[in-house]
């Protein structure tokens, strides 16, 4: 096995990414990471999440995920819903212009991959897991943020921004 052929495949792999990002952006005017956000929130029961639902799925720190909901409440996609009775915390609700660039949206490579790798059977994914694994301590980047996506704008460096 050649080395060049692991690192032509992960450059494809991050080529794609980089693709589906910029046609997300052109066609929709948003991020995949506020995608995903719009697309949790419009699933979930009542079409609310909290800050710290939407932070856990994006695996992103707070003043990352308070930057993705204030350009999404810019662009009226979503809209900040405090909670009656304790105004310590807020609902980040969806509006019907959210849930229609949800719904007219494909699914992402995210949604297709993550379908793909769960009917694999258990053992192939402990495989995939731990070659990434390797690859992830070989480049020395356990400590940088799991953003949702790679995009061509991102630094590789492990400040733990994303």
């Amino acid at each position: 096995m050649e080395t060049l052929d692991i690192l032509i495949d992960i450059r494809k792999i991050v080529r794609s990414i980089n693709l589906e990002s910029k046609r997300v952006q052109r066609d929709f005017g948003i991020s995949i990471p506020q995608l995903l956000c719009l697309g949790h929130i419009n699933r979930a029961e009542g079409k609310v999440a909290t800050h710290s639902e939407l932070m856990q799925l994006l695996s992103l720190n707070s003043s990352t995920v308070t930057g993705i909901v204030n350009r999404l409440e810019k662009k009226r996609l979503l809209k900040r819903l405090p909670k009656s009775g304790d105004k310590r915390v807020t609902y980040i609700g969806i509006t019907q212009e959210g849930s229609t660039i949800v719904e007219k949206s494909p699914d992402i490579l995210h949604d297709q991959l993550a379908k793909k790798i769960k009917s694999l059977p258990i053992a192939t994914q402990q495989k995939v897991k731990d070659a990434l694994s390797i690859i992830v301590q070989a480049m020395e980047i356990e400590k940088i943020d799991a953003a949702p996506v790679i995009t061509i704008n991102e630094p590789i460096e492990p400040s733990g921004d994303a």
